[in-house]
């Protein structure tokens, strides 16, 4: 069985800081931020990248649709 890597990209801008994607982390890859956007919002950002396995399931729960899944075959 093919291993598979997995990488996220946050859409800070439009990023609310929920935090609903970091609950649905299995593999706790993201984390809000310190940091504010434009609008005044911690976003979430991605702490431990290289332990995503592209599980979608961040995508899946954010209600602004603002993370972007991407998986390889390893």
């Amino acid at each position: 069985m093919a291993k598979v890597k997995g990488s996220i990209v946050v859409d800070t801008e439009k990023c609310k800081g929920c935090g609903v994607c970091v609950v649905a982390c299995p593999m706790e890859v993201i984390a809000q931020s310190p940091n504010v956007n434009g609008k005044g919002y911690n976003y979430a950002e991605p702490v431990n990248p290289d332990a995503c396995t592209g599980c979608t399931n961040c995508a899946v729960v954010c209600p602004d649709g603002v993370i972007t899944v991407y998986r390889v075959k390893i």
